[in-house]
């Protein structure tokens, strides 16, 4: 599957996430019972490393310094998106336990419909299902140059 060798002590994507959480085991518990992650390593209390459906991982880890998301704040350090299959059903799911939804699903006209959230841990997601390929000519934006 990955264009690097194995090895079963890192997550097997090019792109791995680092977020930091107060509390490791309260966020991995959470991130798997309202998100739908696994837990694939533990390191002590301090460190983990998350499964993400569809081949997607992350690590979650203690102050690892920098900036962290803090309660109240109006600023954004980072954001991160997920492609899922079905949107309505996991923000119905995310809903119901109880996470502080920032915006409902959403159909955009370059072929996505997407829905936000915020963790425990302040962290902001997008998830995001893919409705139909779009050109980015066909939704109008003239400044976009696909180069690929």
């Amino acid at each position: 599957m990955s264009q690097f060798p194995e090895n079963r002590s890192v997550p097997a994507p090019t792109v791995i996430p680092v977020l930091p959480y107060p509390d490791v085991r309260a966020a991995v518990k959470w991130l798997e019972e309202v998100f739908g992650f696994k837990e694939r390593l533990q390191i002590a209390e301090h460190r983990a490393q998350m499964n993400i459906p569809d081949g997607g991982a992350m690590i979650v880890a203690e102050y690892i310094g920098g900036q962290r998301p803090q309660p109240g704040a109006d600023y954004t350090t980072h954001a991160t998106m997920v492609r899922i299959h079905d949107v309505n059903a996991h923000f119905e799911h995310v809903k119901s336990s109880g996470a502080e939804i920032l915006e409902p699903p959403v159909d955009f006209e370059y072929g996505e419909r997407q829905y936000m959230v915020k963790d425990i841990g302040g962290h902001r997601w997008t998830f995001s299902q893919t409705l139909k390929d779009m050109h980015p000519s066909e939704w109008g934006d003239e400044n976009v140059i696909l180069k690929d």
